[in-house]
């Protein structure tokens, strides 16, 4: 019986302790693919792979690991949001603004941002194989 109890307790433990500390809210979610606007949004995690997100209000929203392979963030507003370890990969994001955005670990594959504002971001270990960065505006304060 001790055995039993002991085994279970092991394992629910591992079983919490892996689980992602943050987790995306379903109703932010929801609330940004129908109006477009989610600033200062809990959206880490968030599998929004291919969504449409022209002109988007993501300003200081958390994209912590977010999937956002092939989303359309033209003109979407990113203004200090937390993209750490997120997927852009095939992102399209012209005329963005990423200013102060935090895209450590991210992973910009094939991504085009055409006249994107990266004043102040933070590209640490970024992944910019076969991206476009054309006409960005950088300022030389990209960390």
């Amino acid at each position: 019986m001790k055995l039993e109890i002991l085994a279970t307790t092991a394992l629910l433990s591992t079983i919490a302790l892996t689980a992602p500390a943050q987790a995306a809210n379903p109703q932010h979610v929801r609330q940004l693919l129908t109006t477009r606007s989610c600033a200062g949004c809990n959206l880490a995690g968030a599998n929004l792979q291919q969504a449409h997100l022209i002109g988007a209000d993501l300003r200081n929203a958390n994209l912590t690991g977010a999937n956002l392979k092939a989303a359309n963030l033209e003109g979407a507003d990113l203004t200090g949001a937390n993209l750490k370890g997120a997927n852009l990969s095939e992102v399209f994001a012209s005329d963005a603004s990423l200013s102060g955005t935090n895209l450590t670990n991210v992973k910009l594959i094939n991504a085009e941002l055409h006249n994107a504002d990266l004043e102040g971001a933070i590209l640490a270990n970024a992944d910019l194989r076969g991206a476009i960065v054309y006409g960005a505006l950088y300022g030389g304060n990209v960390r």
